[in-house]
């Protein structure tokens, strides 16, 4: 058996991430048991991932007292390995925290964190130009693994979790919006217009505004056809959510990397950030889509251009 502590704290896309580089490393390692160090608002999600065995809760505000509880916690395993997959200087203290024969981190670790790792993996040949995931899966080599995503991300979903109230007429499979973002100029304003236009275009296609926080939509759309659970998505219910969707439209956020994961169809709308760096993996790929705005303000990107890149997608399904 070989013992892996992975630590990956936050944000919610960076850990879907490391949760595909986990489900390929037990895809190809025989004998491996996975441990995770996350923070207490994404404990939920890799809790219920089949490629982590336990889970380890980061209080990020509880201070030195919690930050000590939690290495006491994790010192009582001896590993083979640790994996420091943020490369932050609190990420680095827990490494140095831990019992572990390899203490592995990232090349471009920053604060210093770096100080902490006897091993650390490379960049992919594109370097600081790859993909936030082709970075991480630079450490699936350290346990003598390839590169790759291999094996299926999947998550224990509760038996009784009922969804169909997300469906359109007939059981029409729902476009699902993510029209929050955590960063505020990763967040396009034009949620509003686009669900006007689609619920226009369709009348038996249900959309469903879904995040963490409450978005009011002012009851603007009629109830058949739309629904908000904005404020009231469960991390344990995302993933069974997304996968009932038909699309997952979505600004550069954490469910947008779970629906690309999942090989949900997705696009995405990128303002100042690089699609090729953050945006669904594989870019690409045959179900992900990308629609970036002008000099990278979202402010300039309307919504009828959104729709008719959006048509554009939908039409490769369609031949």
């Amino acid at each position: 058996m070989t013992e892996l502590l992975i630590i990956k704290p936050s944000s919610l896309g960076d850990i879907v991430h490391g949760l595909q580089v986990a489900t390929s490393l037990k895809a190809q390692c025989d004998d491996l048991k996975i441990s995770w160090i996350v923070r207490e608002m994404f404990a939920p999600l890799v809790r219920v991932c089949t490629a982590v065995d336990r889970v380890f809760v980061f209080e990020r505000a509880g201070g030195a007292k919690a930050f000590l509880k939690l290495m006491t916690q994790v010192r009582k395993t001896k590993y083979d390995y640790v994996f420091d997959l943020q490369g932050l200087l609190r990420t680095g203290l827990m490494t140095s925290r831990t019992l572990a024969k390899h203490k592995v981190g990232r090349t471009d670790a920053r604060e210093m964190a770096g100080l902490f790792y006897d091993q650390k993996v490379p960049l992919p040949p594109e370097g600081r130009r790859s993909h936030a995931l082709d970075i991480l899966l630079q450490f699936c080599p350290v346990l003598g693994a390839k590169p790759v995503l291999k094996g299926k991300l999947q998550f224990r979903e509760a038996e009784s979790l009922n969804l169909k109230f997300v469906d359109g007429r007939g059981g029409a499979k729902p476009i699902l919006m993510f029209p929050d973002s955590r960063r505020a100029e990763k967040r396009w304003g034009g949620f509003k217009q686009f669900t006007e236009i689609l619920l226009r275009e369709d009348r038996t296609r249900k959309v469903v505004w879904a995040g963490n926080n409450y978005l009011p939509d002012r009851n603007a759309f009629p109830p058949a056809q739309f629904l908000n659970l904005t404020g009231n998505t469960s991390l344990v219910s995302l993933p069974a959510l997304i996968k009932r969707a038909d699309w997952v439209i979505t600004n550069d956020s954490g469910p947008m990397h779970l629906a690309a994961a999942l090989d949900v169809r997705t696009f995405g709308i990128f303002g100042p950030t690089d699609p090729q760096l953050f945006g669904p993996y594989p870019l690409n790929g045959p179900t992900n889509f990308v629609v970036q705005a002008p000099v990278g303000d979202l402010k300039l990107l309307p919504a009828k251009d959104v729709y008719a890149r959006f048509q554009k997608a939908r039409a490769r399904f369609q031949k």
